[in-house]
């Protein structure tokens, strides 16, 4: 093998290889589900234990992307891989001074209480690279919500990160699921009540976002 070829085999990485097993990444930065069975003849080398090796957050894929790694059926084994998305999530979520102060005083706008009010990022996987740097922190991007409510949000934000399904406004009594796209999540919060009750409310009156 020459040099030349030499070094651009060392460039193509497990992550190239995965990338190209799945068919590519789409604009929002998603794959297909690949099946771990998957990996045999040129992608055997994706093969991996309990580490997850190539598939771990903290790797250089996983710093790019959001990586979901599927345990389907019995036992504790990932059975399938997929890219949900660009990860741009900031490991600390610090909220500038400005932010805090133009928030001071105002009322959860979920429950309507002055109690135990915090400033939520109303992105619930903080995928908005603007939003987790102080400098370019904006007071839309945020909002004010009692303790409770805010609990309630990550959950259902947590929920929503592990299987990629928004949660349902219905279930609070709202006529729709969602005001902007459907069930499935594509890279934006936009829509989902908790990302914006009071623009979810507002566009229930016929209004758009």
């Amino acid at each position: 093998m020459s040099k030349s070829r030499k070094k651009e085999s060392m460039r193509f990485t497990k992550a190239d290889l995965f990338v190209e097993l799945a068919g590519g990444i789409d604009d929002d930065g998603f794959t297909r589900k690949v099946s771990v069975s998957e990996f045999s003849g040129k992608y055997a080398s994706l093969v991996f234990g309990n580490g997850a090796d190539w598939a771990r957050s903290d790797g250089s894929l996983g710093k790019r992307h959001n990586i979901a790694r599927f345990k389907e059926g019995k036992g504790n084994r990932i059975t399938h891989i997929q890219l949900q998305g660009f990860n741009k999530n900031p490991k600390q979520r610090p909220i500038a001074a400005s932010v805090r102060n133009f928030y001071r005083g105002q009322k959860c706008v979920v429950l309507g209480t002055s109690k135990d009010v915090e400033i939520d990022h109303k992105d619930g996987r903080y995928d908005d690279p603007t939003v987790g740097y102080i400098q370019s922190q904006d007071p839309k991007d945020f909002q004010p919500l009692s303790k409770a409510a805010n609990y309630a949000k990550r959950q259902h934000c947590k929920r929503c990160a592990e299987t990629n399904i928004r949660f349902d406004a219905t279930a609070l009594g709202y006529p729709v699921p969602h005001v902007k796209g459907n069930s499935q999540y594509r890279g934006t919060c936009v829509g989902c009540f908790w990302y914006d009750p009071v623009v979810f409310r507002i566009s229930l009156r016929g209004d758009s976002l």
